[in-house]
């Protein structure tokens, strides 16, 4: 299995897992199921808040819907780990055992929390599930599609820590009508989630394999998978779907003004690059914070912000709190 890791910024811009521990640093597993009426006052409160003091007139966005009951964003942040379970490359969630894992991670919780008290930080496993890859395989799509019982997996450890699921997908030369609703199943299921990553989407890339050359996806893509999780929403009577998408560069996502907003639908626009601190702010500001769509997220690599970037550390977290807006999206790769 090939470890496609995600892009530099540089492209962009120019306790120990003990039930105290865990009760301590988790919120309930309520989390997205609790459908109390929605509290517009707070929601819109929360959403100012994470516009940081803009003054472009972007932020918060004034086009999206308020979200149906049950909805997670803005009421909390999550704080996810990304990877793959078989694979120690791919980010963190595959990177330790099991027990280390989970032990990083709501570490990590806890101390957002600490460093933003107005939202509570949440954890979530965010899986691969399907990984672009360097050799084109029986179909010729440069991708594989893992067993399905990695998710399995992935979601009774989820449900040890009552921590939200990512499903991940990198679909290579395939398409996104053919890979997502292969996980219908899972993404009926109100605490599972999806993610997309156009930098290995290759269709439109001249068949140009993955990892050659950064990939690409049109709204109008990104707006199927929204319409197609909204009507799996509205049929499983489910809280509102968090949809993430990766992005470090203009051309990852094209004509990203004409996604669409859904009320059953929460879209996070995730900044995915990797780099020294003033590149990863650049790509965050150019292709996030200037291009709004409804939320934003930032990714940190605990090896390619700090070994390949030539820093000692990664971004603090007062750092990354301090954009424009606020993420409430936060992956550790």
């Amino acid at each position: 299995m090939t470890s496609c890791g995600s892009g530099s910024a540089n492209s962009a811009v120019k306790e120990d897992s003990t039930k105290n521990a865990k009760s301590n640093q988790v919120q309930s597993a309520a989390v997205g199921n609790d459908r109390k009426p929605l509290d517009t006052a707070e929601y819109q409160r929360l959403m100012t808040y994470l516009a940081n003091g803009d003054s472009s007139g972007r932020w918060p966005v004034k086009s999206a819907p308020l979200p149906l009951a049950g909805a997670i964003l803005p009421f909390h942040r999550i704080v996810a780990y990304y990877g793959n379970l078989q694979s120690k490359k791919m980010g963190a969630l595959g990177k330790w055992s099991k027990d280390t894992m989970i032990r990083n991670l709501l570490s990590e919780v806890k101390k957002w929390s600490d460093a933003d008290s107005t939202i509570k930080s949440i954890p979530a496993l965010h899986y691969i599930a399907v990984t672009a890859q360097g050799a084109p395989g029986k179909d010729n799509k440069w991708r594989m599609r893992l067993s399905q019982r990695w998710i399995d997996t992935t979601i009774a450890w989820a449900k040890e820590i009552n921590a939200l699921v990512f499903i991940d997908v990198q679909i290579g030369l395939s398409d996104l009508k053919s890979e997502i609703p292969l996980f219908e199943k899972y993404l009926s299921m109100p605490n599972v989630h999806l993610g997309i990553d156009p930098e290995f989407a290759m269709n439109g890339k001249g068949g140009k394999r993955p990892g050659t050359v950064i990939g690409t996806l049109d709204a109008s893509e990104i707006n199927w998978v929204g319409d197609y999780l909204t009507d799996l929403v509205k049929k499983n009577n489910l809280p509102p779907k968090i949809f993430m998408i990766h992005r470090f560069t203009q051309g990852m996502v094209t004509n990203a003004k004409d996604i669409k907003l859904h009320p059953e639908l929460q879209v996070v626009m995730d900044m995915d690059g990797w780099g020294p601190p003033d590149l990863k702010k650049g790509s965050y500001r150019y292709w996030i914070n200037e291009q709004p769509v409804q939320f934003t997220g930032f990714k940190l690599f605990y090896v390619n912000d700090t070994e390949k970037s030539g820093q000692k550390e990664m971004m603090s977290r007062e750092q990354v709190l301090s954009l424009k807006p606020k993420p409430i999206y936060i992956q550790y790769q």
